[in-house]
């Protein structure tokens, strides 16, 4: 390829803000600019190098710019940039404009740290990620769409000759993602479940990307997103569900003082499982994570429940403090 032929290339910034409010755990979503088509997506802008010296910086300003939301913890999950992304293709297969390549950040912040009336001015919501991914939510047991929708579909197309022979088979990644056979559920591969869906043509965005007509489900696999924001949608999901083992970032969600079962119900929100009571309890007061502040909480209504706070010591004494969770409860 000539140097000529090399489109240029646009760097862009995509922020999965995560909170966490009565049991919801949502991601900030934006509406659609003319042109983009009608779904809502993530907080979006370019990197600027000649007015931000880092990514981040330049993330920051955007999103606060778009929905009114001073960002707290930030880390960057991963770089999108396959061919043709949310780029338009000539009839000759060239691209009519810069290539745009974006990386993803996931950021989380407190639901009641923000300006609701500033957010509303900007049109930014909350949405539920479950609306995204309805098939992640076991707090309730198996979702009943896996057997009556999602599997019977994807069986049959693991049958399928693979246009590009991969190795493992898809047979092999259905079972190990989805957990059939000997495998367990394991709540950590969102983004596999997510791609094997999009593969397999039942996402709306495998119809807006031109390689299915249709999904032919009645129902849509949950809320589509415009171009591959969904798919950064669940990176972030999968890697807050990892990172929560092993570092002490749920308190990112937390509030200053909270009660064990404000911070259960929240671990039970952000991993889509239901955690034994007691069984939580042993974990928490094993990982030290947190310290009675001798204070009490009557907000439900019933026996006043004590105030904890994060332990930040632990920083200092350990290197991997998280909540490593054991089977389901």
């Amino acid at each position: 390829m000539e140097a000529d032929d090399i489109p240029p290339l646009r760097i862009g910034l995509n922020a999965a803000i995560v909170a966490v409010t009565n049991r919801t755990p949502s991601i900030l979503t934006v509406p659609a600019t003319p042109g983009d088509g009608p779904a809502d997506g993530l907080p979006f802008g370019p990197f600027d190098p000649a007015r931000h010296r880092t990514f981040e910086a330049s993330l920051r300003e955007s999103v606060e710019s778009q929905t009114a939301l001073h960002l707290g913890y930030v880390e960057q999950l991963y770089t999108f940039g396959d061919r043709g992304r949310q780029m338009p293709i000539d009839e000759a297969g060239r691209d009519e404009s810069p290539h745009l390549v974006s990386v993803g950040y996931l950021a989380l912040t407190r639901a009641d740290a923000e300006n609701p009336e500033a957010l509303h001015a900007t049109g930014a919501r909350w949405r539920d990620w479950y609306e995204l991914f309805p098939w992640e939510d076991w707090r309730d047991g198996r979702p009943r769409m896996l057997d009556s929708a999602i599997l019977p579909r994807l069986l049959p197309w693991s049958e399928e000759p693979a246009v590009r022979p991969q190795s493992p088979s898809r047979k092999a990644r259905i079972r190990l993602a989805f957990g059939l056979g000997d495998f367990p559920w394991d709540e950590e591969r969102v983004l596999d479940r997510y791609e094997l869906l999009y593969e397999a043509g039942l996402l709306a965005e495998a119809v807006a990307d031109q390689r299915v007509t249709s999904t032919g489900l009645a129902t849509p696999l949950g809320r589509a997103m415009r171009f591959d924001h969904r798919r950064i949608a669940a990176t972030a999901v999968q890697r807050l569900r990892a990172k929560i083992k092993y570092r002490p970032v749920i308190f990112e969600l937390m509030p200053p003082e909270f009660t064990l079962t404000e911070l259960q119900t929240t671990v039970e929100a952000i991993s889509g499982r239901h955690l034994h009571k007691q069984n939580f309890r042993r974990l928490v007061e094993g990982a030290e994570l947190v310290e009675p502040t001798g204070a009490s909480s009557s907000a439900t209504g019933g026996r006043p429940a004590a105030l904890y706070r994060f332990r930040a010591k632990i920083l200092e004494e350990r290197p991997a403090p998280g909540l490593r969770l054991g089977g389901r409860g």
